[in-house]
């Protein structure tokens, strides 16, 4: 089982979203949260997914798919820190990304498929890393960062935004 990562293994901003994730394996929980999240947004028309909770917010469907284009990031960092590649990765600004996304263009069901298929490769990663692996450090967005704290930033990432869905997209 892989234990939580301690404060050195990522830069404080991210602890917001590691606090999120519960004990166990973050394995388990990626797994867990795949089926949760699709089953929790499946059932939601076009229309609603489309809407914002408040002016300069984003829709659901650009919060999905903002989901999966910062899952790629982080999976694509535990991928070359996991491989011992010690270039320095740049950040990525999520508010420049999300206007260019044109995600309300997309039905709510491809959105959903596209974030079961990116969630199914960072699992698939994730299960092929050795101990070694999960412990190498590298630098992301100009900060020291582990492959292990990056599996549960995804995670805790989603459980951030699942938490928003269902107190600001899915209330009555």
């Amino acid at each position: 089982m892989l234990s939580r990562p301690q404060s050195d293994e990522y830069f404080e901003y991210y602890g917001k979203y590691i606090t999120l994730v519960p004990d166990g394996d973050v394995r388990d929980h990626l797994r867990t949260q795949l089926s949760e999240t699709v089953a929790l947004l499946s059932g939601v028309t076009d229309a609603k997914a489309e809407q914002a909770y408040g002016a300069g917010k984003w829709t659901l469907k650009e919060a999905l798919l903002h989901m999966s284009d910062a899952e790629r990031v982080f999976s694509y960092r535990m991928l070359r820190i996991s491989r011992a590649d010690g270039t320095p990765l740049p950040g990525f600004e999520q508010n420049d990304w999300v206007p260019h996304s044109c995600a309300n263009a997309r039905p709510l069901s491809n959105l959903l498929m596209e974030f079961a298929a990116i969630r199914a490769s960072t699992i698939a990663l994730a299960d092929s890393l050795t101990p070694e692996a999960w412990a190498r450090k590298g630098t992301a967005s100009g900060h020291s960062i582990s492959v292990r704290a990056l599996a549960y930033i995804a995670a805790g990432h989603e459980r951030h935004h699942v938490k928003i869905f269902r107190e600001r997209y899915l209330t009555a």
